[in-house]
């Protein structure tokens, strides 16, 4: 089977992979010049363990077990990854029972050795720490989300798979057998069997562009930035901190990576169109937030350092959307999968995301 990936980050790059493994001829079509130049250059790099999201919902049947295969690869393909831990913090008593049901979730996921401990407890493990109780996830990590990109696109190239740079796809339609791709300026066409849609915050434009896709299948796209401040000096802890989660994202955290950094964010910022600049004026709440966790940063501490976008599918005050993988036996296309708002824990629950949607373009 000849199968067009389209978009060359994280997820495309796991599909591709696993249909090129599977022994499927394929081809990704990325626009830019090179691959993960979107999300998945500008998040966290953090590998979830799988505790907030609802039962039932994609993100929680694929992101534990997903996260465990992705421990394997980083492993097995020499990927820099450390299993660092984080804690969640409740900050004030009026916070412990939303602690305690994000554990009660976490362990209903199938997350493992998640234990609830006193304030006392948390700051034995780390000093800086204020808080009234805390959740320890020993299985959360991090990971060099660009050198998982790197041997993503090893394998698949390994077999015999390739990238297309700076080719956008413009739009798609059915032909005799699978699909038809028009790319370039003066539109040339390409045929393939099946494509996939992984084209990140373009998903929703292609999915437009795409001839018999029924209009009314394609979710709204609402972009929610994520702001990141660096922090001056040394690394204050050994884990991730999280505070309970916040409206849209999970809270102004501490991410560590493996050079030694420590950053904050992301914070949520609902925006109209893509934009990446960090505005040094939102420190003010950063520091605000960050002291409830660790009072003794230092004024004149953070630094504006990157951002990313999240490609939401709901907005301000609305119940968090879940994965939307649109497949063959949701609209009634042969072939086809869309995916929209692949967002947090997309990089985790690559590998397994990827051998689902190949399952159902095989099935």
């Amino acid at each position: 089977m000849q199968i067009l990936v389209v978009g060359a980050g994280v997820v495309g790059l796991a599909v591709a992979r696993a249909a090129a493994w599977a022994g499927h001829d394929v081809v990704v079509a990325e626009a830019a010049a090179a691959i993960g130049t979107g999300i998945s250059s500008r998040n966290s790099e953090v590998i979830h363990a799988g505790i907030y999201y609802p039962t039932g919902s994609t993100r929680a049947r694929l992101c534990a077990r997903s996260r465990r295969m992705l421990y394997d690869f980083c492993a097995s393909h020499g990927v820099p990854h450390r299993k660092c831990g984080k804690l969640i913090v409740a900050t004030k008593a009026a916070e412990l029972d939303r602690l305690e049901a994000i554990h009660a979730q976490g362990r209903a996921n199938g997350v493992e050795g998640l234990e609830l401990i006193d304030g006392a407890a948390a700051r034995r493990l780390e000093p800086a720490l204020a808080c009234a109780a805390a959740m320890c996830s020993p299985q959360t990590g991090i990971i060099d989300s660009h050198s998982y990109m790197t041997a993503l696109r090893g394998d698949l190239e390994d077999r015999g798979g390739s990238i297309a740079f700076n080719t956008r796809i413009d739009r798609l339609a059915p032909a005799v057998s699978g699909w038809r791709a028009a790319f370039g300026d003066e539109p040339q066409w390409a045929a393939f069997d099946a494509v996939v849609n992984a084209a990140g915050l373009g998903a929703q434009r292609l999915a437009g562009a795409t001839e018999g896709y029924p209009a009314a299948r394609r979710p709204r796209l609402l972009l929610a930035k994520g702001n990141y401040f660096s922090c001056a000096g040394r690394p204050v802890f050994s884990r991730l901190i999280y505070p309970v989660p916040a409206p849209g994202g999970l809270g102004v955290h501490v991410t560590l990576d493996l050079a030694g950094r420590m950053r904050f964010g992301p914070d949520v910022e609902w925006i109209e169109a893509e934009n990446y600049d960090v505005d040094a004026g939102r420190a003010a709440v950063f520091y605000q937030r960050i002291r409830d966790y660790w009072p003794g940063l230092p004024d004149g501490a953070l630094l504006p350092d990157y951002a990313g976008i999240r490609p939401k599918l709901t907005g301000p005050g609305e119940p968090a959307a879940d994965f939307m993988v649109d497949a063959p036996k949701d609209h009634g296309l042969a072939g086809l999968v869309h995916l929209f708002g692949i967002e947090s824990p997309g990089l985790t629950a690559s590998l397994l995301l990827a051998e689902e949607v190949l399952s159902y373009l095989t099935s």
